[in-house]
């Protein structure tokens, strides 16, 4: 199968002619930009006549702003398709990243010697030009991408981390190979939760292996930052509310980058690896366990961490599938008895046959047999599961069953891959 494979890389940037102020104001006036747009959209503007707007008063370059325009009502598309859940807030502290296209807002070139020369308009007739630095594999997958019809560089962004401005740079290979599912063998279950992921690689003749990846360090983040949040409204410090909730997002997001490295690694050690998920569509909707676990579990970012292990694996020539979620949790493998009863946290014990596990581990393996199921395979025998692991993500330790570790390591960073797969 044939698709479009998007690899996100980032790069230093070390600047021969302008000056980082300038790329300063450039995400000023980005952010500008993307609050106009909020502005307007709660002030009742068609999305059409939004643009028109935006683009005449903007100080960069119309199709600089028209990029902006797209992903701030992207924003609002995803706000209004989840029942309204979530508005888009107007930043006002942080520098907003600068999307630019290739060609246009900035562009790439290579020198004689190789290296990768970057002139970046920051705002009309004002520019930024120099030098990009990065590892060297993303350099030699830019100059690839800067020479190979069959690669394309697209989109970037200036963002700011850790004081410095960086260039991420999408470059998509056209015609990118992913193995149909259909010619699978193992099939990985993986059953997403609030604090792990747990991953089961079932074949026709047994299952091969399990793992539960813990990252309690999200949920432990993630409840503090909302704690802090709770304070400073209640201190009216709406300000540095904002800049807490955006440190949120980056942590987050760190996180799910490292844990989805980790499962496609996981995966790659089995023959012909299908990554099997729940169908995530309607969810939310059916999510409703009172006000605290609501706030808890419709923010999780469930198809997120769904959207980086697909990708990931898609680089790795790994296909994906979705099944029908409903009662992967709750049906016992052995006897098939369902009842919300045989789960108590993360224990799962039959109520009727007895059989015990990890419950986040059984449930992986529910899903891995339901992947067997729907390619018309046939599913073994699960009644001699192999003992389960449960490793910590922060280092990687393996714990004996039944452990519960709470991990504050903090300070990682994503491992610089993000994108996307499309048909």
């Amino acid at each position: 199968m044939q698709k479009s494979l998007t690899r996100t890389l980032i790069c230093q940037l070390d600047i021969d002619e302008g000056s980082p102020r300038l790329l300063t104001q450039g995400q000023r006036e980005a952010r500008r930009v993307v609050n106009e747009v909020f502005r307007l959209d709660r002030e009742g503007y068609d999305w059409d006549h939004i643009e028109e707007l935006v683009v005449d008063r903007s100080s960069h370059v119309k199709n600089t702003t028209q990029r902006l325009v797209e992903k701030a009502i992207d924003a609002l598309e995803r706000y209004y398709d989840e029942d309204d859940y979530g508005y888009p807030r107007q930043n006002h502290e942080d520098e907003f990243p600068l999307r630019m296209n290739h060609g246009e807002g900035y562009a790439l070139t290579l020198s004689d010697s190789g290296a990768v020369n970057f002139r970046i308009t920051a705002k009309k007739r004002t520019f930024v030009r120099g030098t990009l630095q990065a590892s060297r594999d993303q350099i030699e997958l830019l100059q690839t991408a800067l020479t190979d019809d069959v690669w394309r560089v697209g989109t970037a962004e200036v963002v700011s981390r850790h004081g410095r401005h960086e260039l991420h740079v999408n470059v998509t290979h056209e015609t990118g190979t992913v193995r149909s599912k259909d010619t699978s063998t193992t099939f990985v279950g993986v059953d997403v939760n609030e604090d792990n992921v747990a991953l089961a690689a079932i074949t026709e003749a047994g299952v091969e292996d399990s793992i539960v990846i813990e990252y309690s360090e999200i949920k432990q983040e993630r409840h503090e930052f909302f704690t802090i949040r709770k304070r400073m409204q209640s201190a009216g410090q709406t300000a540095f509310e904002n800049t807490m909730q955006d440190r949120e997002k980056r942590f987050v997001h760190d996180r799910l980058h490292q844990v989805s490295r980790r499962v496609v690694e996981w995966a790659n050690q089995f023959e012909d690896p299908v990554f099997v998920f729940e169908d995530l569509k309607d969810m939310r909707d059916s999510i409703d366990y009172g006000t605290r676990m609501n706030r808890r579990l419709h923010s999780l970012p469930f198809a997120q961490l769904q959207n980086f292990v697909t990708y990931k694996a898609a680089w790795n020539s790994i296909p994906s599938l979705k099944i029908d979620p409903e009662y992967t949790s709750q049906e016992c493998i052995v006897c098939g008895h369902t009842n919300r009863s045989n789960r108590k946290k993360k224990r799962f014990k039959c109520v009727r046959c007895g059989f015990q596990d990890h419950a986040d581990r059984k449930a992986a393996v529910s899903i891995s047999a339901k992947g067997l199921q729907k390619l018309d395979r046939n599913v073994p025998a699960l009644n001699n599961l192999p003992v389960v692991r449960v490793r910590r993500q922060c280092n990687g330790a393996s714990e004996p069953p039944g452990h519960d570790p709470v991990s504050t390591v903090r300070g990682h960073q994503t491992d610089g891959d993000s994108g996307s797969v499309s048909s």
